[in-house]
């Protein structure tokens, strides 16, 4: 029997309640595919920062030792807006190397989204987002604070190897799909960077003959991801960019809470986390009513990542399969309380038999190729 190393971060607001609803899942792949975890449970979060002053560097040593992290929400109104962004999740990406974040776009079949008439054949698309660098690695700094003069300055890194290898990565994940690989950008106004981006893309580019690539800025993205989306297969960008274009493609598969993302280190060397996007919603917290798809289907990524990926297609199609049967994916209107959702799928996954809906190979079979 295989075993797996899981830490495991609940973190804020509806944090607990997600990971609650994935961990019951896990249970039930445990025991259907023949695989055991040793999982432990961090504290990091708002209460354990308010408590102890502590942030990631306390357990990052620790952390260092599992073979992946499962990533609940963070964020919470009594801490100052940043604190914990910064010094947990991403001192993890940076302290840990996930230099590629993940994130997959996919419609599946029976779930609804505001995009009229949208297949799910017209929607499968992954974004590979620069994890390290960007806007967001800057601290930037402020003059002349609290007075008429006052003058911020943010900057954005961009580095030629950290480019070239979630480049790299996006191409070989190409190469597992539809080979086709979309360079988004803005390199009409953010020149410097742009042409580093496409530079490598170019120099990339030449090993993979393979791969058709093409070039959309950002906010034209933003136009083609509702309208077309069939029109794109891998999506690689850099960290601001894409952040904010993954939130419009969580809209168009349904919602955030059917969104899910994984940090991975690219070469072995530390844990790659995995977590779904949305937020901890603190205003929802404890009252059972946030969707833990996301959660669930970031756990999915996890067992891929880790070789499971017997139990990760289980884990995608049960959850497909039960987000089509939810009247709304929303709110109390769900009909079903976060941990009756995961129960529900748990028990599918207990028996992948009675999994009746039908999706085209799983993202998480292309991944574990490449790990």
């Amino acid at each position: 029997m295989t075993a797996h190393k899981i830490a495991i971060m609940p973190g804020d607001g509806i944090g607990p309640e997600v990971i609650a609803a994935a961990v019951a899942v896990l249970d039930a792949a445990e025991q259907r595919f023949g695989f055991s975890t040793a999982r432990q449970y961090f504290p990091m979060g708002a209460d354990h920062y308010l408590a102890t002053g502590e942030l990631l560097q306390e357990a990052a040593a620790e952390l260092a030792e599992f073979d992946a992290i499962l990533f609940g929400a963070m964020g919470d109104p009594r801490v100052t807006p940043g604190i914990l962004e910064r010094g947990i999740i991403l001192e993890m990406r940076k302290r840990f190397t996930q230099a590629a974040n993940v994130r997959p776009v996919r419609l599946y079949p029976g779930v609804p989204t505001p995009i009229a008439g949208l297949q799910p054949e017209q929607c499968d698309i992954v974004f590979v987002r620069e994890n390290t660098e960007g806007a967001y690695v800057a601290e930037g700094l402020t003059v002349h604070a609290d007075t008429p003069l006052e003058v911020a300055v943010q900057e954005s890194v961009n580095t030629y190897a950290a480019v070239r290898r979630v480049v790299e990565y996006a191409f070989k994940l190409a190469m597992q799909r539809r080979k086709k690989l979309t360079l988004c950008h803005k390199t009409n106004v953010l020149v410097a960077a742009g042409k580093l981006w496409s530079k490598v893309v170019a120099e990339v580019g030449q090993d993979y003959p393979e791969v058709t690539v093409d070039y959309v800025h950002v906010d034209a993205m933003c136009f083609h991801l509702p309208v077309c989306p069939e029109r794109f297969d891998v999506v690689v960008t850099d960290n601001l960019f894409g952040d904010i274009v993954t939130d419009l493609g969580a809209v168009i598969q349904g919602g955030m809470g059917v969104s899910t993302s994984a940090n991975l280190n690219l070469d072995g060397s530390a844990p790659s986390m995995f977590e779904a996007i949305h937020g901890s919603a603190p205003d929802i917290a404890g009252q059972q009513v946030a969707n833990p798809a996301g959660a669930i289907l970031a756990l999915s990524l996890l067992l891929g990542h880790l070789g499971e990926g017997s139990a990760a297609a289980a884990i995608e199609a049960a959850t497909a399969q039960v987000l089509a049967e939810l009247p709304a994916l929303a709110g109390p209107r769900m009909g079903l309380t976060t941990a009756e959702i995961g129960a529900r799928i748990a028990a599918l996954v207990a028996a992948p038999e009675t999994i009746t809906t039908v999706i085209s190979e799983p993202l998480v079979q292309a991944l574990a190729r490449l790990n």
